[in-house]
This record gives structure tokens, C-alpha cells and sequence, in this order.
């Protein structure tokens, strides 16, 4: 509840003025049995013309128009409070997530992410909404109706008074009850989101391999356990309706059967009698009001908890200002001294899902290079080598366990965080292309002119394709690129790192769906272009590195090799290997 006092408390006096107008409805409301009362006990019996009841009858019609238009206003009041506030939250809560450390987001897990800032953000918005006017209007409904009929009747209100305190126990023991199996019901509602990921964007797999009764079996069998907790958490924490219902009907019929006989003895007046039951269902309304309260509460309260983990989950890859001081071994560009690097070396490490295109559990062991200032790198290996750890720590996505990696004469640790990526320009191994125009997934926000975008696309080989459409730059892209080919959409990527001029370039295995032609025409524009940059190049063609300065050949995360192509070609074996360099090279022959 804290963490929704923190985004709801800015608005504390417009939700005092909502509770205001719906405490007044609800007063207004709480007399209109009173007048009834009054009407047929008092008015009917002593007037003698029709000008009383028609005068004491538009006094309930004023109060009846009155509540319906003192509730709607509150409502809407209430709407406006539970959006922004939300809006709030859901904002904060996307700024921390995508501000998480490569780490971080493993532990949560990215589904999990999903479903707090979907489901968990809406049942805090449902909470906020409610408790502004049925907070109010319950209680009151409930308590007024006891302290209304007392006035009327106190042998018939003892009825209320001896059940109302049992039905609010009874629902608040439940309540407490129910708060953690909302939780689980969460933690399901993770699993469920995360089938649900992987089948979207692997639906064209999926097709392929004709395994949509196997998905469809295995997001069957994640559905049903989410709705047995559901339905676990919905019995419990719908038990005191019945419950409440049983007790109210009770009295309702001692009132009845009570009320009869006082009516037939001349002891009270029939418009008490109606009052009464009136009251009663008004009693009714409020304690179910109240247990309406305390499961939205339960949601809420599991939500918010799951929410303030992810809101309040303090930065790990701040600048360390100790790192400032530190000395690299040479005056490289990019430099790894003596780093090794494993991601799930935390104790606790959740989830093991796929961050930047990398396999859990890899690791990098005493890697060491270094790469001049306009130099080039190529990076080469079987898949799971480590190739693209060494992105995530030359960008400091993650921190290694031991060593220490700098850019331009600097420890990575002591940079902030736009310094540091505004250097790089990369394509990493599963890249995105985002659901908008061309232009904007070329310039990303970014301060791209239409020359440097043009050039960019010119130098990506993408310009050709791009002119092909008739609105160019301005074609709109479908969700992950879906309406462009493999090899479309890597150029769009490139350009993508292109467009900015950036000091470092990375291409993480960004032309494996390139022709062979288109590649080679890549690279010479790149080092016609951007030769001054300091590029790294992951890739499984030899074709890729062949010309870059320096190639490290990786294996299960251990340096084996290290050189120009003609020194790797003398001296390791595996670079010399059938499989990478003979076929690769007959291929491009053929």
C-alpha cells in the first residue's frame, strides 16, 4: 500500500473533494427511506390534501436526482485521480525496467516484466478508483444504515447491530487469507506471459515445424494451472458474499416476522417497516461494498508488492568513481585485461531467459586484447563461445567478475551510462526492428539529418530496397520487421549503427543473412566510410574477419586463438578447421 500512497498522495486533495461529493451522495441517499418514512407515517395520515405528499414527494425526487448526480461526478472524479496516478506509475515502472542491468532483467525475467506493467499496473488503477468512492460509500452506507434505523427502531436495529460486526470480521479474516494467493496467482500469470512471448514471436517456427498441437498442449497445461490458482483465490475471497447473504437474510426475516407483529399490536408504523427493509438492502450493499473492497484490496496489494521489486530495485552498474582512477595496460581503444565473466555467478539468479541473442550460462575466462583507435577487430567461434559477452561487457550491460574493460583510456565502470553507448554504434546477434516508419528505425530518435540518413542507408546497401518503396523512408514496418526479408532487415540495422557516425562499431553477427556479394560490398563501404571508427566484427564466416587487423578465435569461452588470418591459418588448428575455414571458402568459391 505504500508504494500506491506514493503515486495516489500527490492527489490527496482532489481525492478528499471526491470523497466529499460521495459522502454527500451517499447521505443524500440514506434519506430518501427516511423521507419515505416519514411520508407514509406522518404526511399521508395528517394532511388533508395531495400538496404535502406532492411536496414531500418531490423532496425524494430532488434527493434521488441528487445521489445519481453526486455519484457520477465522484466517479468520474475518482477515473481521473486512478489514471493519472497510474500513468505515473507505469512510467516510472518502464524507466526503471528499461534502465535494468543486463543481470537484473535475467532475475525478473522479462515476462514477469510484462505482467507488472500490464495486469499488476491495472489492479492498482482498479484499487485506486474504488477505494476513492466505494471507500467511502460502504462504510457509510453501512454504518449510517445502523445508526438511521436506531433512531427508528432500536429493538429491531439490535437485528443489524448483533450481525454487522460478524459479516466485517468474517471478511476481513478472509481477505487476510487471500492476499497471498494473489500472488501466485501472478507468478502463474508470469509463466503464462512468457508461453504466450515465445510463441508470438516464434509463430513462424511454430508453422513451420507444424507443432501448433504441441504449443497449443503446453500453453493449455500453463492456462489451467493459472486458473486453478485463480480459482483457488476467487472461492476464498468469494465466500463472504454468500456468507454475508445468508446472515442479512436471516435478519431480514426476523425483521419480518418482528416487525408483523409490532405492526398488528399498534407498537410501530408501517413506513418503519419499510424503511427497514430498505436500510437492510442498503446494509446489504455496504457490506458487500466492503468485501468488494478487501479483494480488490488483496489484488492490489500482491501487485503493488511485485511492482514496488521492480520500482525500488536500486541501479548495480552506477558509475564507480574509484574506476576513474584506474590505468589501462596500453593506450587501445577498446581493452579486455585479463576478464573472466560468468552470467549466472549471482546466487539467486532467476529466470534464465535470453538477453542480447546469449545463452545463460556462458562464461569468459581470463580473456585479454586490446584494439587501436581505428582498428578492427574480428571475433569468431562456435555458437556459445562467448562471442557476444564480450559486447554485453564492452557496452557494460553487465559487469565481469573479475579484470576490467575500458573504452578510449577508460574503465567502462566510470562512465555513466549515455557517455558510454553514445560511442558505440552496434547490431546485436537478435536485433529489432521496431513497428514504425523506416526513418525512425534508422534514426532512433537520435540527431540524424537527412544526409548522414541517406549515406547510412547508402553505405548499408539498404537505400536501393528503401527507394524501391513508393514512400521511401517513410514505409512503415511491421512489429519485428515481419514485412521485410532476413537480409532487409539486417541492412536496416546497420544503417541503424551507421546513421550516427559512431567512434566504435559493432556488428554482432550482422550479415549472416547476406549474400555473399552484398557482403563483401558492405564491408568495403564500411572501410571507405568509416574507417576511422574502431570496429568489431562477430561473425561465422571467415569471409567477415578476413581483412579486418586482428582475429581472436573463441572456444567455450577460452581464448585459443589470436591474430592476423595468415598467422591463425600457422598456428590453430581449429581456425584451420574443415568446418570453418575450408567449407566457408569452397562455398565462396562455388
Amino acid at each position: 500500500m505504500k508504494l500506491i500512497w506514493k503515486y495516489a498522495g500527490p492527489y490527496r486533495w482532489f481525492i478528499l473533494a471526491v470523497m466529499l461529493v460521495k459522502l454527500t451522495g451517499t447521505m443524500t441517499e440514506l434519506m430518501v427511506p427516511y423521507v419515505l418514512e416519514h411520508l407514509l407515517d406522518d404526511v399521508v395520515p395528517a394532511s388533508g390534501d395531495a400538496w404535502p405528499v406532492v411536496l414531500w414527494g418531490g423532496v425524494m425526487l430532488f434527493l434521488t436526482f441528487a445521489t445519481r448526480f453526486l455519484n457520477m461526478t465522484a466517479n468520474r472524479m475518482s477515473v481521473r485521480v486512478a489514471r493519472n496516478s497510474t500513468y505515473a506509475l507505469r512510467r516510472d515502472l518502464f524507466h526503471t525496467a528499461l534502465n535494468l542491468s543486463g543481470r537484473q532483467i535475467d532475475r525478473v525475467g522479462l515476462p514477469s516484466l510484462i505482467s507488472r506493467m500490464t495486469s499488476d499496473t491495472y489492479n492498482v488503477q482498479s484499487f485506486v478508483r474504488m477505494i476513492q468512492t466505494m471507500g467511502i460509500r460502504a462504510p457509510i452506507m453501512l454504518l449510517g444504515g445502523i445508526v438511521i434505523t436506531l433512531t427508528m427502531d432500536t429493538g429491531l436495529a439490535v437485528i443489524l447491530c448483533v450481525t454487522a460486526p460478524i459479516m466485517i470480521a468474517l471478511i476481513t479474516f478472509i481477505s487476510w487469507k487471500g492476499i497471498p494467493l494473489y500472488d501466485k496467482v501472478q507468478q502463474r500469470m508470469d509463466s503464462l506471459v512468457r508461453i504466450m512471448r515465445e510463441n508470438i514471436t516464434g509463430i513462424r517456427v511454430v508453422k513451420a515445424l507444424s507443432k501448433e498441437p504441441y504449443e497449443e498442449k503446453r500453453y493449455g497445461a500453463a492456462n489451467a494451472a493459472m486458473a486453478r490458482q485463480e480459482v483457488r483465490a476467487s472461492v476464498i475471497m468469494s465466500l463472504p458474499g454468500p456468507v454475508v447473504t445468508l446472515f442479512l437474510n436471516l435478519g431480514l426475516i426476523l425483521i419480518v416476522v418482528i416487525g408483523a407483529r409490532q405492526v398488528d399490536a399498534g407498537v410501530t408504523a408501517p413506513g418503519v417497516i419499510l424503511a427497514f427493509l430498505t436500510y437492510f438492502n442498503m446494509i446489504l450493499m455496504g457490506v458487500m461494498g466492503l468485501n468488494r473492497i478487501f479483494m480488490m484490496m488483496s489484488k492490489a496489494n500482491a501487485s503493488a508488492i511485485r511492482i514496488a521489486e521492480i520500482v525500488e530495485m536500486p541501479e548495480d552498474l552506477t558509475p564507480v568513481p574509484e574506476a576513474a582512477a584506474e590505468k589501462p595496460p596500453d593506450d587501445g581503444a577498446l581493452i579486455f585485461d585479463r576478464v573472466s565473466f560468468n552470467y549466472d555467478a549471482d546466487e539467486g539468479a532467476g529466470l534464465h531467459g535470453q538477453f542480447l541473442g546469449e545463452q545463460r550460462l556462458k562464461s569468459l575466462k581470463d580473456i585479454s586484447f586490446s584494439v587501436r583507435r581505428g582498428g578492427s577487430l574480428g571475433i569468431i567461434g562456435a555458437t556459445g563461445s562467448g562471442k557476444t559477452s564480450i559486447v554485453n561487457l564492452l557496452m557494460r550491460f553487465y559487469d565481469p567478475q573479475e579484470g576490467r574493460v575500458f573504452v578510449d583510456g577508460k574503465d567502462v565502470r566510470a562512465y555513466d551510462r549515455d557517455s558510454l553507448h553514445r560511442k558505440f554504434g552496434v547490431v546485436f546477434q537478435n536485433d529489432v526492428i521496431f513497428a514504425d516508419t523506416i526513418r525512425e528505425n534508422v534514426t532512433f530518435g537520435r540527431e540524424v539529418t537527412e544526409p548522414m540518413l541517406r549515406q547510412a542507408a547508402k553505405d548499408a546497401m539498404a537505400l536501393s530496397f528503401i527507394e524501391g518503396y513508393e514512400d521511401a523512408f517513410d514505409h512503415g514496418a511491421d512489429i519485428h520487421g515481419a514485412n521485410f526479408s532476413g537480409g532487409q532487415k539486417q541492412r536496416l540495422l546497420i544503417a541503424r549503427a551507421l546513421a550516427a557516425n559512431p567512434e566504435i562499431l559493432i556488428l554482432d553477427d550482422a550479415s549472416s543473412a547476406l549474400d555473399y556479394r552484398t557482403d563483401a560490398d558492405l564491408r568495403r563501404a564500411i572501410r571507405e566510410r568509416h574507417g576511422e571508427a574502431t570496429t568489431v566484427v562477430i561473425a561465422q564466416r571467415i569471409s567477415s574477419v578476413l581483412a579486418l587487423d586482428e582475429i581472436l578465435v573463441l572456444h567455450e569461452g577460452e581464448m585459443i586463438g589470436r591474430g592476423t588470418h595468415a598467422e591463425l591459418m600457422r598456428t590453430c588448428p581449429e581456425y584451420q578447421d574443415i568446418d570453418i575455414y575450408r567449407t566457408q571458402m569452397s562455398e565462396e568459391v562455388t
